[in-house]
């Protein structure tokens, strides 16, 4: 599964075009009153100007696998790394044979840069943010996810992601290129305390060969 273009909301366009594209470096694509878009690798990155009180999302940037010490130190000159094991800034997940760190943008969302070591993707370049390969993981929040994941495999054929077992808080759907990541409304958003709760966004994605375009309020 490849996440081809992740529209979400934000209160604030244009600290949101700031955060993006000074502290992320990502690419302006356009920008109109009330939206802005981005280039985040081969994913196409939009905000919405909203009303909606503080929405806040988990969504992940795939990075070179050589480049993790790299973009943490990059990143960390301009912003505030979160810890997950305190007091460590870098997660481990054995199972997926990955490495990620995590921060906030202007908006409160959860962001994390993850490499991915069984993709064997590299690069020579000294990173910046055209380095990025893609979004390759965005949160969905519902009050019954085993429901959402069967909605969404009937819909769209996204099945359980084979390196995630599933929980009854928390099933990962899609494969390593691009994953939809199913939390439970109400649980903590890791390795922080945000609480997950449901808000709008569009995902278009490509799965086995089709493209789909799944807007949801979860």
């Amino acid at each position: 599964m490849n996440i081809v273009e992740l529209e979400l909301l934000t209160n604030d366009i244009d600290k949101t075009a700031a955060f993006y594209s000074e502290v992320i470096g990502l690419l302006i694509i356009s920008r109109a009153e009330f939206s802005i878009m981005f280039a985040a690798g081969s994913t196409k990155l939009i905000f919405r100007q909203s009303d909606i009180e503080a929405p806040v999302y988990h969504f992940a940037f795939d990075i070179p696998n050589n480049k993790l010490g790299e973009v943490f130190a990059w990143i960390e000159r301009k912003i505030a790394i979160i810890e997950v094991e305190p007091p460590e800034k870098i997660a481990n997940f054995i199972n997926w044979n990955a490495k990620s760190f995590y921060f906030y943008d202007n908006n409160g969302n959860i962001l994390e840069c993850i490499t991915r070591y069984n993709l064997g993707i590299d690069s020579e370049k000294i990173f910046d943010g055209s380095s990025i390969i893609s979004i390759s993981e965005i949160g969905l929040v519902s009050r019954n996810i085993a429901q959402l994941s069967v909605e969404i495999y009937n819909s769209f054929g996204v099945s359980v992601f084979p390196l995630q077992s599933k929980l009854d808080k928390f099933i990962v759907l899609g494969t390593e290129e691009g994953l939809f990541i199913l939390s439970e409304e109400g649980r903590n958003w890791y390795p922080t305390k945000i609480v997950a709760g449901p808000f709008w966004k569009k995902v278009t994605f490509r799965n086995k060969d089709k493209m789909y375009v799944f807007e949801t309020n979860n």
